[in-house]
């Protein structure tokens, strides 16, 4: 029988979720699809595809799967703010001869009316946050990163996550388990019943969780925004449409 096509897709993110939805009808017609997951969230799922789950093994581990597999072509749909995986899947693909496209949303802009500080990191974040000595912080970073905003005392932190997190430490700090898409209404209510003075989170983009910016711009909060790390260069697009264009070429 022969072979079809492989795409391997880096998932878990919206973007990558379409991205399958839309190859779906063609899988075991004229390709094969594969997803990746880290496995950070309990049980992830694919709407298709043969769905595979944990790390690869650093650079060389994925550079044997690419070639053993084989994977024809591989999608960079993570997370923008995954750091580490973006650079495996670069250097791999290029060690083994694998095109590699990155699909990644745009990051989010200041409107009229924000009052952001952007800074590089969560060290960043954390020294801005203790700088500027709020009373009620919310926190949307996920439950991964909240080690440098354990040391602040003063600030109560709502701390906003899809799984509990762990909030062992001299602060203060509550969960608020959510999941996204977030809707104004909603975050305007959360924004004012909580008191909120000081919104931390990522420039993750997308419209999911961008109703709370515009809810901290009508009431005033001040947004501390952790840019995006830095990732190698390779081709880019932002659509889903471009994502299947670059596959069929």
């Amino acid at each position: 029988m022969r072979r079809l096509p492989t795409v391997l897709v880096l998932g878990g993110t919206t973007e990558a979720t379409t991205l399958i939805e839309a190859l779906a009808p063609r899988i075991g017609r004229d390709l094969d699809v594969v997803v990746s997951f880290a496995g950070r969230t309990t049980r992830p799922t694919a709407p298709a595809g043969t769905v595979r789950i944990g790390g690869f093994g650093g650079v060389d581990g994925l550079a044997e799967y690419l070639s053993s597999t084989p994977v024809d072509v591989a999608v960079d749909a993570l997370h923008p703010f995954a750091a580490v995986m973006p650079c495996n899947a670069a250097e791999a693909c290029r060690a083994v001869g694998v095109d590699l496209l990155r699909l990644q949303r745009p990051s989010w802009s200041t409107t009229d009316g924000d009052d952001w500080a952007p800074v590089a990191d969560m060290s960043e974040a954390s020294a801005e946050v203790a700088l500027r000595s709020p009373q009620r912080v919310l926190l949307t970073i996920g439950r991964q990163e909240l080690d440098p905003f354990r040391p602040i005392v003063g600030p109560t932190f709502l701390v906003r996550s899809i799984e509990p997190p762990d909030l062992d430490g001299a602060w203060a700090a509550v969960s608020i388990l959510d999941r996204g898409p977030f809707h104004l209404e909603g975050e305007r209510d959360l924004l004012a019943r909580e008191s909120v003075d000081l919104l931390v989170t990522k420039n993750s983009g997308g419209t999911a969780t961008a109703a709370k910016l515009t809810a901290a711009r009508e009431l005033g909060v001040p947004v501390v925004m952790v840019e995006r790390p830095p990732k190698p260069p390779v081709p880019t697009v932002s659509s889903v449409d471009e994502a299947i264009a670059w596959i069929d070429e």
